[in-house]
C-alpha cells in the first residue's frame, strides 16, 4: 500500500519526515532551546524520582506515631527561631500525631503522581478516540461534538463531588478502601476531562483526511482502521502529547482538589491534597505543613505545563522556521 501510495507522488508526512531528516531529532533540537521546558522538565524529573525512590534514602513509616515528638518544626525554622522544636530524626517536622512530614511528602507525592498518569491515560484514551471517530467519519461528527459541549458545560467540581459521594461506598466494599478510591477517582476525572483532547484531534483529522496521501489512501481501498493506524494517528501524535502534559497537570490538581475536599483518600492514606487539608486548622501555627505540600503541587504543575509548553514549540513546523531565520 505505501509502494502504491508513494507510486501517485503522494506521502505520508510522518514517514517522509523520518526517512529524509529524521523527526525526532528536530524535535528535540527545538525542545532543547526552550528553557523554561528545559528546566520544568528537570523539576518534574527529580520529583518523580524523589517520590519513586524516596524510601531508599528515608525509610521513615509515614503512619507510624510517635506523640512525645508531635509538632516539631523543620530543621529550617532554626533560621529565625533558635527556640523551635525541631529534631534531626524529622527534618521536615511532624504533625499533630508525630507523623513525619517527609515521608508523608514522598508517599503522598506517589499517590497523587499515580492518580494524574492514570487518569490521563483514560482522557487521551477517550478524548482521542472521540476525536478520530468526529473528524473521520461525518456522520458522528454531530451527534460527538454535540456530546462534548455537553460534558463542557456541566458543573466538574459539582459533578465530581456527587459521583464521589454515590459510588464511594459500593467501590470501596469492592476493591478495598484505598484501591476502591483510588479506581473512583481516576475514573471520574478522566471522564472528565477529555473534551479538550477530542477537540484537537478531531481538528487535526479534518485537516488531515482532505490530504492527498490519505486520499490516495483511500483511493486504493484501505480500510478505516488501517487508515487510523497507519496514517492519522502517527500524525496525530504531536498534540496528543502536548494535552498529554496539559492532562496530568489538571488531574493532579482535580486529586488535590478533591482531597482537600474530603472526598479523596481515607484519613490515614496521605495525599498532597489530603495534607494540606489537615493542615488548614493550625497553619497559623505551623504555616510550613501547608507550604510544604502546596510547593510540591505548585512545583509539578508549573514543571508540567512549562513542559507542555516546550512540547508544543517542538511540534510546530513554524518554531523550526523561526529558528532557522
Amino acid at each position: 500500500m505505501a509502494c502504491l501510495i508513494r507510486g501517485l507522488g503522494m506521502t505520508d508526512p510522518v514517514a517522509a519526515s523520518h526517512n529524509r531528516h529524521g523527526k525526532w531529532p528536530r524535535i528535540w533540537r527545538a525542545f532543547r532551546k526552550h528553557k523554561g521546558a528545559m528546566i520544568g522538565g528537570g523539576i518534574l524529573m527529580f520529583i518523580i524520582l524523589g517520590v519513586l525512590l524516596g524510601d531508599l534514602l528515608w525509610a521513615t513509616d509515614p503512619q507510624a506515631l510517635d506523640i512525645r515528638n508531635k509538632n516539631m518544626r523543620p530543621l529550617y525554622t532554626l533560621l529565625w527561631d533558635t527556640d523551635a522544636k525541631v529534631g534531626w530524626a524529622h527534618p521536615l517536622g511532624t504533625d499533630s500525631l508525630g507523623r513525619d512530614a517527609l515521608a508523608n511528602l514522598i508517599v503522598g507525592g506517589r499517590t497523587s503522581l499515580a492518580v494524574g498518569a492514570v487518569a490521563m491515560c483514560i482522557a487521551l484514551l477517550v478524548g482521542t478516540t472521540v476525536g478520530i471517530l468526529a473528524g473521520l467519519f461525518r456522520w458522528l461528527d454531530g451527534p460527538l461534538m454535540r456530546l462534548t459541549d455537553l460534558v463542557l458545560a456541566l458543573p466538574i467540581l459539582p459533578l465530581l463531588l456527587l459521583v464521589a459521594t454515590l459510588f464511594r461506598a459500593p467501590l470501596r466494599a469492592q476493591f478495598g478502601p484505598e484501591a476502591g478510591m483510588f479506581v473512583l477517582i481516576v475514573t471520574v476525572i478522566g471522564l472528565t476531562s477529555w473534551m479538550q483532547t477530542a477537540r484537537i484531534v478531531r481538528s487535526e483529522i479534518l485537516h488531515l483526511k482532505e490530504q492527498d496521501f490519505i486520499l490516495a489512501a483511500r483511493s486504493i481501498g484501505t480500510r478505516p482502521f488501517a487508515l487510523i493506524w497507519r496514517h492519522l494517528l502517527p500524525n496525530t501524535l504531536s498534540p496528543i502529547l502536548v494535552s498529554a502534559t496539559l492532562g496530568l497537570a489538571t488531574a493532579i490538581i482535580t486529586e488535590s482538589a478533591l482531597s482537600f475536599l474530603g472526598f479523596g483518600f481515607p484519613p490515614d492514606f496521605p495525599t498532597w491534597g489530603k495534607m494540606l487539608a489537615d493542615s488548614v486548622q493550625r497553619m497559623d501555627q505551623y504555616p510550613e505543613r501547608v507550604i510544604l505540600p502546596g510547593a510540591a503541587i505548585s512545583l509539578t504543575v508549573l514543571s508540567v505545563n512549562y513542559l507542555g509548553d516546550g512540547l508544543r514549540d517542538a511540534f510546530d513546523p513554524r518554531s523550526h522556521r523561526r529558528s532557522r531565520n
